[in-house]
């Protein structure tokens, strides 16, 4: 069966995940935020590049970030944006993802950005999509894509390249669709080295991370690493790990400004948010020189516009 993602002449027509993307092709869109950016940064306030199209957002699951950035990409691209109401849709009363999807997409829509739940929704949509591109938001703890996207575009703004770096992903990675993403695009543009750490029931199976170092000890999964990414862990799950309240997990798990030293002197700490502070980060590090968590906040407008330009801008 062919990839619904790509197109009849290989172009890109829906993103659900960075897996399998290949290079060029997220280096391409990584050089469309940058170009996009600088035009940005220069003055422009809006491009007519989406003119006339509509996007609908689909977020079955709360977010401020990824969907307010998504709203300002499309918006600052020329789109109109409707936010769907999930309350009073009809699938609160049994209509399927498909026929609201097949409804939606019958009114003209152009694109619809997905964030569900359940592993899979997005690429379901996909291949359902008559017309209109699907942009995966985040689903189940699979995929995020445009996440994976907007933190390489931060990684190359300081360190100017992927290749040979070492990153260290620390927390909750058996339920984190970031992790995975994050895995994805620097495996693709060539991270050295990839550690993974956390509490052992969150650690992912190793098969599922090839290539991947699971790491048992945090000190040791810092040691001389060039970009360190801090997940979020929810604090029902913290209940669960036996021996552990929020102050032990920190004390065990946190990244404070003593373990950062274990890292390279440039290296850059990131989290996805939102960020519990004192349990994952602590206040110092989250707001400290080495920190460019506002920074990934703010590319992630340029990474969505580079991927809604991609996808619905004329060729």
């Amino acid at each position: 069966m062919s990839d619904p993602s790509i197109d009849a002449e290989g172009r890109l027509r829906h993103l659900i995940t960075l897996d399998g993307l290949g290079r060029a092709r997220i280096e391409g869109l990584l050089e469309r935020a940058v170009s996009l950016r600088a035009q940005f940064r220069a003055g422009a306030t809006s491009l007519p590049l989406l003119a006339g199209r509509t996007i609908v957002n689909l977020f079955f699951e709360a977010s401020t970030r990824t969907r307010t950035s998504f709203e300002l990409a499309a918006r600052r691209l020329g789109a109109t944006v409707v936010n769907f109401d999930i309350a009073s849709s009809s699938t609160s009363k049994g209509e399927t993802l498909e026929d609201t999807l097949a409804t939606i997409e019958a009114m003209g829509t152009d694109a619809f950005v997905v964030r569900h739940k359940e592993n899979g929704t997005p690429a379901r949509l996909a291949a359902h999509a008559r017309r209109a591109a699907i942009l995966n938001a985040g689903d189940g703890n699979r995929a995020h894509p445009t996440q994976g996207l907007l933190d390489l575009l931060t990684i190359r703004d300081h360190k100017q390249r992927i290749d040979g770096l070492t990153v260290a992903i620390c927390g909750d990675i058996r339920h984190s669709r970031v992790a995975r993403s994050a895995v994805h695009g620097r495996r693709a543009l060539g991270a050295a080295g990839i550690r993974l750490w956390g509490p052992a029931a969150l650690l992912p199976d190793p098969d599922e991370f090839p290539g991947c170092s699971l790491v048992d000890d945090f000190d040791a999964a810092l040691d001389d690493v060039d970009v360190i990414v801090m997940l979020r862990i929810q604090k029902e799950r913290i209940e669960h790990l036996p021996g552990l309240d929020e102050r032990e997990y920190f004390s065990r798990y946190g990244l404070d400004r003593a373990r950062l030293a274990r890292a390279k002197r440039d290296a850059i700490v990131m989290h996805p948010g939102p960020m519990n502070r004192g349990i994952e980060i602590a206040d110092e590090v989250a707001d400290g020189p080495r920190s460019v968590i506002l920074e990934q906040v703010a590319n992630g407008i340029h990474a969505r516009m580079a991927v809604l330009a991609e996808l619905l801008a004329p060729h």
